[in-house]
């Protein structure tokens, strides 16, 4: 058990269903992978602008895998920018954005970058910085062992 937290982690499978309270409630079919550092949303039209709290992007997410019917217009709070190399080598500088995870009943903040992932199978990854901490463990053998696809409360 992890000294941060008073649970145990939480033993999740190759795939999940990931909630962003932050994002209008979004719910993602997001690819566990511990090979890649940051994780990443699929962000359509991002913009930025800066305001009384600091820099913003607001960006549409289309949440359904292989549906851009549905979509969202969201706002977060911009923490950066980084450089991001893809498995292919290529380097790509993202705007950063920290937002609250949750992943079956808990709820985490993760930092995560925004990219277009139009030829990626999910709409998200999940990347090993968001999983540490001791909040979770993967077993890749096995897929939404942390539960059902989290309804918005306004569904």
């Amino acid at each position: 058990m992890s000294k941060k937290h008073k649970w145990p982690p939480i033993i999740i499978g190759w795939r999940e269903w990931i909630g962003l309270p932050d994002l209008d409630g979004a719910c993602i079919k997001a690819k566990i992978d511990s090979g890649a550092r940051t994780s990443s949303v699929h962000a359509w039209n991002i913009r930025t602008r800066r305001g009384p709290d600091g820099w913003q992007a607001t960006f549409d997410l289309h949440p359904n895998q292989d549906d851009n019917s549905h979509v969202l217009t969201v706002t977060a709070p911009i923490i950066g920018m980084r450089e991001i190399r893809s498995s292919s080598g290529h380097v790509q500088e993202r705007i950063v954005i920290r937002t609250r995870l949750q992943l079956a009943e808990r709820v985490w903040p993760i930092e995560m970058t925004l990219s277009r992932r139009d030829e990626m199978g999910f709409r998200m990854l999940l990347g090993r910085s968001a999983m540490r901490g001791g909040h979770v463990l993967v077993d890749p053998s096995r897929s939404f062992l942390a539960g059902n696809r989290p309804r918005k409360k306004h569904e």
